[in-house]
């Protein structure tokens, strides 16, 4: 039996209705009665929701998460009003394909573990390390590096036996970041500063292994490069870290050429995610025809759909005042959003402005889910 005071009078059934219509188009459907909810719970939330013990970014076996997921979802049923965790189990071992090599490691990288968070490092210092690493990364046949040995007998082993292929290249962690990480934050900047040539060879390189690997993986994959439809995102924290004109050397080229040819429109599907205060980028990036984006809470709706006007917008409420629970402030920062939605047009996707985190109480989506019902129902008129 579960146990749970449920505070605010919501209609979960009728909000789920309208939440269906909000999301189309975009969520800039003219017909939607209320602001689109994207809100969605992790299991990294389980263990505080239920009081149990146990790692939110650790291993947990199988048959206690799945236990703890059907537990999860009977409470967030009576909460919001759906089963919010997928109940489907995990693909048997050997339904898994042999890892790949990833970008980093062409430029010398290392990727490690930490906090549910793979991080990627290297011993690059100076600028004549990173000249070295590009002339090792212009001779590096990037198919034979990244695919391993056994890659083709075991495609061919797991679509046989479970009709499965492998996923594609669709997102990568944005060349600001990706380059901050390997050469780091004021070696970079200092770079763009004082050799901008070879900062740009950098880029360039970048830009280079992405579409190498987006069109590696997508004919392994089974889809032809040319007509797909998958899209591309960038996760691209540290691009706060550069000035405008800075950015506009090199980050943005990589974005404006990895777009052309990997989210062409009609086909489109572009998508940045930066959840750090990057709003002196905005006009530059508005230039970019995103589809979605998601930036961080200090960049506010009013302020993004100046240079994104037909923009979904995936926030702006704070993780930290969702993961505070302090459901009073919940509700005021989700209005203030809604408020804007209303007033700019439509088009949000009422999330957090950035991840959500371990201790966020299903209470607090609750909270969320109010404010909408209470501030985020559009004008019929």
């Amino acid at each position: 039996m579960i146990h749970t005071n449920l505070r605010y009078d919501l209609d979960l059934k009728d909000f789920w209705r309208k939440d269906a219509r909000a999301h189309q188009e975009n969520c800039f459907d003219p017909q939607a009665e209320q602001v689109a909810f994207g809100i969605s719970m992790g299991r990294d939330c389980i263990f505080a929701e239920l009081g149990e013990e146990g790692d939110p970014w650790g291993y947990t076996p199988s048959e206690r998460m799945m236990e703890l997921i059907k537990r999860y979802n009977e409470k967030a049923e009576i909460v919001i009003g759906k089963r919010a965790l997928s109940e489907k189990p995990p693909l048997p071992e050997d339904a898994r394909f042999p890892g790949i090599r990833q970008a980093g490691e062409i430029f010398k990288g290392k990727y490690t573990q930490y906090n549910g968070t793979l991080w990627l490092s290297s011993e690059m210092q100076t600028p004549r390390d990173l000249e070295r690493t590009l002339d090792e990364a212009d001779r590096i046949n990037t198919r034979e590096f990244i695919l391993p040995r056994n890659w083709e007998s075991e495609k061919k082993r797991i679509f046989e036996k479970y009709g499965i292929r492998p996923g594609g290249f669709f997102g990568f962690r944005g060349p600001v970041t990706f380059a901050m990480s390997l050469y780091g934050v004021e070696n970079l900047i200092y770079l763009i500063l004082d050799e901008p040539d070879l900062a740009i060879r950098f880029r360039d390189a970048i830009l280079r292994v992405i579409l190498e690997i987006w069109r590696i993986m997508a004919e392994e994959s089974g889809y032809d490069p040319d007509t797909m439809q998958k899209g591309f995102r960038f996760n691209d924290d540290n691009c706060a870290m550069l000035t405008a004109p800075m950015y506009e050397l090199f980050g943005y080229p990589v974005l404006k050429k990895v777009f052309e040819v990997c989210a062409p429109i009609p086909f489109r599907n572009r998508y940045q995610h930066s959840d750090s205060d990057m709003g002196h980028l905005l006009p530059i990036l508005g230039t970019l025809d995103f589809t979605g984006v998601n930036f961080g809470p200090s960049v506010m709706v009013r302020e993004i759909r100046k240079s994104m006007p037909r923009t979904r917008i995936d926030g702006q409420l704070a993780p930290f005042t969702l993961m505070r629970n302090d459901e009073d402030r919940i509700i005021a920062e989700v209005r203030r959003d809604c408020e804007a939605a209303k007033a700019c047009g439509r088009g949000l996707n009422l999330t957090t402005a950035g991840s959500l985190n371990p201790g966020t109480l299903l209470s607090s989506v609750r909270a969320a889910m109010y404010a909408v019902q209470e501030y985020g129902q559009y004008d019929s008129k």
